[in-house]
Formats: C-alpha cells, sequence, structure tokens
C-alpha cells in the first residue's frame, strides 16, 4: 500500500489524527460538514475520472460521444424523521432534480445504500417511484445496512435485487468501462464485511479483463479504512482490492459516510458520497455517527460542490470544493 498521496500543503493525514481528514482549514470543515443533499456525477472519458456534485458544469471531457456519464446518490433515508431533517422526501426530490437539471442525460444513476430508514415495503415502494423519475440510461442500487434491519436484505432484493447474484452483487460494462457493485452490510459485527462467495465473484469476474480497463466498484460502506472506530470500513476489503492492484484506473465509490471525502492509494481512488437526508459528524468528533442538526435555516441552504479530476498514470489530484450558496 502506497503512501498518502502528496497535496498543498502537505501530506494527507490519517482520518481521526485530530485534523481535518482532507487539510481543510477549520472555516472549510465546519462548510463540509454542512454539505447536504446533493448528487455526484461522475464522467469517464479519455483515462480521466471527474466528480462534480449536480448543477455544476462538467469539463470539456462531458462533451465527449465516448464519455461515460454517471451519477451517485446515497443515503436518503426515506421514513427518517427528526430534528436533522424533518423532510427527508423533500431533499431526496431536490436530489433528484439536480440530476435531471444536470444538462446531460447521465448513462446511469447508482444509488449506493440506505435508500431506507426502517426497509418497510412502504419505504422501499416510496423509493422506488422516485427513482423512476431519474431522467437517466438506468437506474442501479446498492444496499445499506439500513436497507436490511431484520430480514438479511429480502425485502430489498424483492424490490431491487433482479438480475443480481447472491445477497444482491452484480457487475456489468458500459462504454469501455467495467463497474462492479458489492454488497458489504449483511454480515456486519463491527465492519463492513464481503464473505468468501463474493470476494470469489470478484476474483472471477475480473480476471478475463485487460489491465487498462477502467474499473469502478460502488459499495455503501468504504472499502477503506476511513474511521474503523466507528465501523467505517471493510474488514475484507483488501482481499478484494487484491485482485484490482494490476488495474491501471479503479475508482471506488461509497455512501454511509453522509459527507465527502477523497483518498488515493496506488492506482486506488476512494470517493465517500454525500447526503440527501442529514449530516454525520467528521471522523472522531463526537461520540459517535449521530445524525447533527444544524442550525436553524442552515440545511435547506447547505449544498456544496466537489469537482474532482483524475488522471490514469497519475497519482495528484484536481480538487474545487465550492459552496452553491
Amino acid at each position: 500500500m502506497s503512501a498518502p498521496e502528496e497535496r498543498p500543503g502537505g501530506p494527507e493525514p490519517r482520518a481521526g489524527e485530530g485534523v481535518p481528514p482532507t487539510g481543510m482549514s477549520r472555516r472549510q470543515l465546519l462548510r463540509h460538514t454542512a454539505w447536504f443533499g446533493a448528487a455526484v456525477a461522475l464522467t469517464v472519458a479519455g483515462g480521466e475520472v471527474i466528480s462534480h456534485i449536480g448543477g455544476t458544469p462538467a469539463s470539456a471531457a462531458a462533451d465527449d460521444p465516448n464519455a461515460l456519464r454517471f451519477v451517485q446518490l446515497s443515503d436518503s433515508h426515506l421514513g427518517f424523521s427528526g430534528p436533522p431533517n424533518t423532510d427527508v422526501t423533500g431533499s431526496f426530490e431536490r436530489a433528484i432534480g439536480q440530476v435531471n437539471g444536470l444538462g446531460f442525460r447521465p448513462d446511469f444513476a447508482m444509488h449506493t445504500g440506505d435508500l431506507t430508514h426502517l426497509s418497510t415495503p412502504p419505504q422501499f415502494d416510496q423509493v422506488r417511484q422516485m427513482l423512476s423519475g431519474l431522467r437517466t440510461g438506468q437506474v442501479f442500487t446498492v444496499p445499506g445496512e439500513h436497507d436490511s434491519v431484520d430480514d438479511h436484505g429480502e425485502k430489498y432484493r424483492a424490490v431491487f435485487g433482479a438480475g443480481t447474484r447472491g445477497d444482491g452483487w452484480y457487475s456489468f460494462d458500459v462504454k469501455g468501462v467495467h463497474v462492479i457493485a458489492l454488497v458489504n452490510t449483511l454480515a456486519l459485527e463491527k465492519l463492513g464485511h464481503l464473505g468468501t462467495d463474493q470476494l470469489d465473484f470478484v476474483r472471477k469476474d475480473v480476471a478475463g479483463l485487460s489491465g487498462d480497463t477502467p474499473i469502478v466498484v460502488f459499495s455503501h460502506i468504504p472499502l477503506f479504512a476511513m474511521y474503523p472506530a466507528w465501523g467505517w470500513g471493510t474488514d475484507d476489503a483488501v482481499q478484494a482490492l487484491s485482485y484490482l492492484r494490476r488495474f491501471s484506473s479503479v475508482t471506488c465509490l461509497n455512501g454511509h459516510v453522509h459527507q465527502l471525502f477523497t483518498k488515493t492509494e496506488g492506482n486506488v481512488t476512494f470517493y465517500s458520497a454525500t447526503t440527501t437526508a442529514y449530516p454525520l459528524p467528521r471522523p472522531g468528533q463526537g461520540p459517535g455517527p449521530v445524525p447533527v442538526t444544524l442550525p436553524a435555516g442552515q440545511l435547506g441552504s447547505a449544498l456544496g460542490i466537489r469537482d474532482v479530476t483524475y488522471q490514469q498514470g497519475r497519482h495528484a489530484l484536481a480538487i474545487r470544493d465550492r459552496s452553491l450558496a
């Protein structure tokens, strides 16, 4: 595993060491912890992965007719009710509106889990109906732990499991990119867990691919040790990633942590997504990952953008964080 990448201002600190894990100032950190309710759009073109949050223009690569463009939403928690957000349905509607207003039709949309808060049939039906309003080529999902609170994900798979394998994992190819969707929320003790069957699926799934095939991996819980004390990591992710080390470009996208975070390890870049429900504290700031209630009037306007450019073969990331307010 390579050393953390160098960024302007010094090397990236490790999460949980008492400093912002992306080297931000305190003012920037407070702004980031308030970010909420936006959809992360990504473009894969010419060996680059460019990410931004809905409503912002992508780079010129997005005009490439051969580019793959897709959207990530996460942690809608439909069914949640409480002071951190009294209208999660309205927030999710707003995120869907952002996707539909991007100015281009994404090839697909991926929801990276916790679609519901209590995994009830009415909540799953509501999410299904709302996702049908996305103007994208296709819509995919992976489950979060809130989507399997009492049945090992059976109700989730009844609605969203068509065409998947095992407990809901799958893969597909689109415009030269290989996409893998993993499930690491069903055998939780402290950390996320993939299990031997799913690990074997990943190994066989990529065995016949050329090393220059771009790989995009979706999961709910991070596939890196973002903050294990809070369960923000996957205990057997190292084994899964070992099958991907020979590929020149691997991008892993997750939800669960309700905040934007980027980390690069060798050929693998990890992106944690924001939420459409409620913020969670930064790693180690407080007793645990409990919903954060923002001051009155701030939640609706606490939206932000993150533009990230990743060029194959280079370790440096070009990151631009801006408030939509």
